[in-house]
């Protein structure tokens, strides 16, 4: 995929203190307005200090990349995900940190996938965006934007990164971005994270939630993982499901893996027919993962009678995961090409901070 750089440097007369790479991918945020069309179009990040021109006053470099074609989020595929880890990969030791401007409508899918993908990260890896675009005079853009980059940049006193992990900043609050679900389409609020807490919150000044940070770890090296498998899905329950729907989700060919959004703890019905399905599919080799519908709280099977038969016929638990790190991290562990055990023992731990034990 080809890109397009542009670079800009701080007006003061300092040394830049860091270098920041921006990777645009499209989303809202880089949109403005054009009057002759009375429509929206892609942003020139040639221009983005007429937009933004507090960014020549931070004392960083930035450099910006951006894609010949910005896609919008809706869009994103696994190969994006390899393209953009690539990307992070192959300008790690040119640059300090990294943001990534991104739709926010698949940007926690993306987050979640770049944790397992940059294993050992340990530079920072900021995705932001907006509600609205950069052109609009209400746009939440700019502020998202600086202080994603003034994140992305921050050290601490020996000079190592606050932030070593791949985050979501958006409306004031840093999130980890396997942790993070957007929750809100017509509020700038739109990203939360109710089963861990919020890294930093931008008031004033920026307030890090030290204890929940993931520490440094000064003598790793980056590893890039490239194989995503996509033989996975969701199933959904409600009630009134049928056999037809479950049977014909769990016996699709060449499926490897199915995240199973069950009822609050983990239950799901307790009905003949459903359990032998499960059954039947995990005896043809079938991995199902145990993710509750809840935004908040986490799976615990065998604490109800409708959860035990899962524990029993070998369904995982997927404790207080999001969904969209959920099924992310099964492309990512299935793409390993390890036996069944193996995956089992994977999506039952914690990898990247993902998921509590």
């Amino acid at each position: 995929m080809e890109y397009k750089e542009v670079r800009i440097n701080p007006i003061s007369p300092e040394p830049p203190r860091a270098s920041v790479l921006v990777i645009y991918t499209g989303g809202t945020l880089g949109m403005v307005f054009e009057s002759k069309g009375r429509q929206l179009v892609p942003f020139d990040f040639e221009h983005i200090i007429d937009k933004v021109p507090e960014i020549r006053r931070l004392d960083f470099e930035i450099t910006f990349l951006t894609l010949t074609e910005p896609i919008d989020s809706s869009n994103m595929k696994p190969a994006l995900w390899v393209e953009i880890a690539q990307i992070i990969y192959n300008h790690y030791t040119q640059y300090d940190s990294f943001v990534i401007l991104h739709g926010t409508d698949t940007m926690a899918y993306t987050a979640s996938a770049l944790s397992y993908l940059l294993e050992n990260l340990k530079k920072p890896v900021i995705l932001t965006g907006a509600q609205l675009p950069i052109g609009v005079a209400r746009s939440d853009a700019r502020e998202n934007f600086i202080t994603a980059l003034e994140i992305a940049a921050a050290t601490n006193e020996q000079g190592y990164p606050i932030i070593s992990e791949v985050c979501i900043y958006f409306n004031s609050v840093l999130l980890r971005g396997n942790r993070a679900k957007k929750q809100e389409s017509s509020d700038f609020n739109a990203f939360h994270s109710q089963n861990y807490p919020h890294l930093a919150k931008a008031g004033v000044r920026i307030e890090y939630n030290f204890p929940y940070i993931a520490a440094y770890q000064p003598g790793s090296t980056l590893r890039l993982n490239t194989k995503l498998d996509r033989n996975v899905t969701f199933l959904k329950l409600f009630p009134g499901i049928c056999r037809k729907v479950v049977s014909s989700i769990l016996e699709i060919e060449g499926l490897k893996g199915v995240v199973i959004e069950t009822f609050g703890a983990g239950n799901a019905p307790t009905d003949y027919w459903f359990l032998e399905e499960l059954r039947m599919a995990i005896d043809r080799g079938l991995i199902l993962y145990n993710v509750s519908q809840c935004e908040g709280g986490r799976v615990t099977q065998g604490q109800y009678q409708t959860s035990k038969y899962l524990e029993q016929i070998g369904v995982v638990s997927g404790s207080d995961i999001t969904a969209e790190a959920a099924i992310t991290k099964m492309m990512y562990v299935f793409g390993k090409e390890l036996d069944s055990l193996h995956y089992r023992d994977l999506l039952s731990a914690p990898l990247r901070g993902e998921m509590s034990i």
